[in-house]
């Protein structure tokens, strides 16, 4: 026989899952053994699907783990303020996070851990390419459909707008982003990569009257971390090709050695 207060417990749990007919027939079930385990599978099962459907919607594609980031890499990284914004604290603040430095220093996998440990915890999340994002709103054929698009990139708990500065955008793309950063003002949590310095914005948005206050906006209660440092893939790509040559060259010798039995 449960205690009153496990039945109660497992009683709340029904109405936080919504199974009505269960609730209905409440009494009559109330001491069945197989009503907590289908409680527990019930809950489990909808985390599971629930997961599922944030880590689809997310768009976070293939990316490495932070356990595998070699911290020693980039000249400049403030690891702990990384590490801190893993922990989350700062979407409970609606605050951002700005990722700056040159191409391939790892601004986008840091951003990447960072919304996939924001899926993890529950929030939704949404990862996209700035160009991506301000062509497709750039693109829209009516203000029904351009309202519709803007409300995607308002809703999510944590929006990631990957790369900002490799292309330069017109007036209509500097209006698009700043006003989706508007919508999320102080109300939701925007991570931004990008490898130009706040200073040279108004190259990305070339005589775009909306810059100033756009990063106004994005800043305000922001964390800015600088990054520093040569490309991690050209590292990556150097090693790979001396590996192959490494290969190749033993391969060879290998081919041109005789044995005692060739001779």
């Amino acid at each position: 026989m449960r205690t009153t207060t496990t039945t109660d417990s497992l009683k709340e749990r029904a109405k936080a899952l919504k199974l009505h007919g269960l609730l209905a027939h409440w009494d009559e079930v109330r001491d069945a053994a197989w009503l907590e385990p289908l409680i527990r599978w019930e809950e489990e099962e909808r985390a599971r699907r629930g997961l599922q459907r944030r880590l689809s919607s997310a768009r976070l594609g293939r990316f490495k783990p932070l356990a595998d980031f070699d911290w020693n890499w980039p000249k400049q990284c403030d690891r702990q303020v990384i590490e801190e914004l893993m922990r989350l604290d700062f979407l409970a603040q609606s605050a951002n996070a700005v990722l700056v430095g040159p191409n391939g220093v790892g601004k986008s996998t840091i951003a990447r851990n960072i919304a996939h440990q924001a899926v993890l915890a529950g929030h939704s999340v949404l990862f996209t390419n700035a160009a991506a994002m301000l062509n497709e709103l750039a693109a829209q054929d009516g203000d029904n459909a351009l309202r519709r698009r803007l409300a995607l990139y308002a809703r999510p708990r944590l929006l990631v707008i990957d790369e900002i500065g490799y292309l330069s955008y017109s007036n209509r793309h500097a209006d698009l982003l700043f006003e989706i950063v508007s919508r999320r003002y102080e109300e939701k949590s925007t991570l931004v990569t990008t490898n130009k310095p706040f200073a040279e914005w108004n190259q990305v948005f070339p005589n775009a009257s909306c810059v100033v206050s756009l990063v106004d906006r994005l800043v305000h209660h922001a964390e800015i971390i600088p990054l520093e440092g040569e490309s991690y893939r050209l590292k990556e790509a150097k090693e790979q090709s001396e590996k192959r040559r490494q290969q190749r060259a033993a391969a060879k010798r290998k081919r041109t050695k005789k044995t005692p039995e060739d001779n």
